[in-house]
């Protein structure tokens, strides 16, 4: 039996692959037809690569200096002994005024007084709102400011600062007045 049915199925096999293949071609047609339109296109240009340069490798030639990302290494300063020595230097035996507590950014002048003898006195206001009366000889400010002239709108003071070198070194500045 098994035999039998093998014959069948190879029979109806054959009969299908037979009538396939006798039937007209219509069912791709439209395929056919998108085909030949897209032969018959005009072909697009592809531009080509553009050339590029060679690669040259950077040549650091600052290897023998430092890393700009490692910290300075401590170096001893050699002109120390060349510089001249300054003869100028705070009193730091004298007592300190009121005023040379304050920096010169907290003090403002705010007007100025002359006696009947002619001295010249400048109002000078402390952040605080207290005023207080100076004049030529006075000290004020943090770094060791004596007052060296006083006009009408203006204070002329030097300042005794550090030069960085263990000495000291003498600055002017002035203090306007404020009209404002």
């Amino acid at each position: 039996m098994t035999g039998k049915h093998a014959g069948k199925a190879w029979l109806s096999v054959c009969l299908a692959s037979l009538l396939a293949a006798c039937t007209p071609d219509d069912g791709f047609s439209d395929l056919d037809k998108f085909m030949a339109d897209t032969r018959a296109k005009p072909r697009g240009h592809v531009e080509p690569l553009p050339e590029f340069k060679a690669y040259e490798a950077f040549s650091y030639s600052a290897a023998d200096r430092r890393a700009p990302f490692e910290p300075p290494m401590d170096v001893q300063l050699t002109m120390v002994s060349e510089q001249p020595v300054s003869e100028v230097e705070p009193d730091l035996d004298r007592p300190r005024e009121v005023l040379e507590s304050f920096s010169i950014n907290q003090l403002e002048m705010v007007g100025t007084l002359e006696s009947k003898d002619g001295v010249m006195y400048a109002l000078i206001q402390d952040d605080t709102g207290v005023v207080h009366r100076v004049r030529t000889g006075n000290y004020m400010g943090q770094n060791y400011g004596r007052i060296a002239g006083i006009s009408e709108t203006r204070i002329e003071l030097i300042e005794i600062v550090p030069n960085g070198r263990g000495g000291w070194v003498e600055r002017p500045r002035s203090l306007s007045l404020d009209e404002g």
